[in-house]
């Protein structure tokens, strides 16, 4: 089925939430859906990577600590894949809060670092302003 956009509407931008806390999972795909955002998980580096491979996303929230894969590596493998022309926005969001940590994942390349917990206000206003988008 093919869906129509009238004058002025917009697709939803795509965003891959990746954590591997499920209850954080759930709550980040409530949050961006009810804001009008397509939303796609994964629970592992390698889960997010594959789903990267085969699918356009816009903006990926990415946890740190995660099993086997670690978030940063995770943003390093994105970066190295892309050219200077698409880039897709990563937002680290963690709990790691160490200035070390922060130098690591500008390294890895990450656009925005944002430490656990955050105000899903702010959280939202922040998505918003990344993707240069307004709320729908």
């Amino acid at each position: 089925m093919v869906t129509l956009l009238s004058q002025g509407e917009r697709m939803p931008h795509r965003i891959l939430v990746v954590d591997d806390d499920i209850l954080v999972l759930d709550a980040l795909r409530e949050l961006l859906y009810a804001d009008g955002y397509e939303v796609l998980t994964a629970t592992r580096g390698q889960e997010a990577l594959d789903i990267l491979q085969r699918e356009h996303v816009d903006l990926v929230l990415l946890d740190v600590i995660m099993p086997k894969m670690t978030g940063f590596d995770v943003c390093r493998q994105i970066r190295s894949w892309e050219d200077k022309k698409s880039r897709v926005k990563i937002i680290i969001l963690t709990a790691k809060t160490d200035q070390g940590d922060q130098v690591i994942g500008e390294e890895a390349g990450y656009d925005l670092y944002l430490t656990k917990p955050i105000d899903p206000r702010k959280l939202k206003e922040l998505i918003h302003s990344t993707l240069g988008d307004l709320p729908q």
